[in-house]
């Protein structure tokens, strides 16, 4: 696994085009958009608000967490550091890149967390225990 920080993660803007008639915005994701080939795209919805979804780390792949609708917190940490990031604007996603943990919860009524991801699911990228993770960044 990749020893990353929380500083290795960082706020993607995606392009916002803003209808001049006031019919509203579109965003388009491109490949120069993206820091990594997309190969799989998921997308979470009618999580409950006292629900959170993630509780692991990936070794190997990388994430770009998008609001379509609504808002939610990403709580990240790094095994030294700890920081939540509030995701609430569709234009503006969270690139996490592997060896981060990561949390999501706070979801606001009718929020859409679209995923895309660098890699197809495989499961032994997980770290699904903290102490695990843990000990891996070590």
């Amino acid at each position: 696994m990749k020893n990353t920080t929380i500083a290795s993660t960082r706020i993607i803007e995606i392009p916002k085009i803003e209808d001049p008639k006031g019919r509203g915005n579109l965003s388009v994701i491109e490949k120069d958009c993206v820091p990594f080939d997309i190969k799989r795209v998921y997308y979470l919805y009618d999580v409950p608000s006292t629900s959170y979804r993630g509780g692991h780390a990936h070794k190997e792949l990388q994430q770009l967490l998008l609001p379509l609708s609504g808002s939610f917190d990403v709580m990240l940490k790094d095994g030294k550091e700890t920081k939540t990031i509030t995701l609430n604007k569709p234009n503006k996603g969270l690139l996490i890149v592997p060896g981060i943990w990561r949390e999501l919860d706070n979801f606001s009524s009718g929020a859409v967390c679209l995923v895309l991801a660098s890699e197809v699911y495989k499961e032994d990228d997980y770290i699904y225990d903290f102490e695990d993770f843990i000990a891996a960044k070590k």
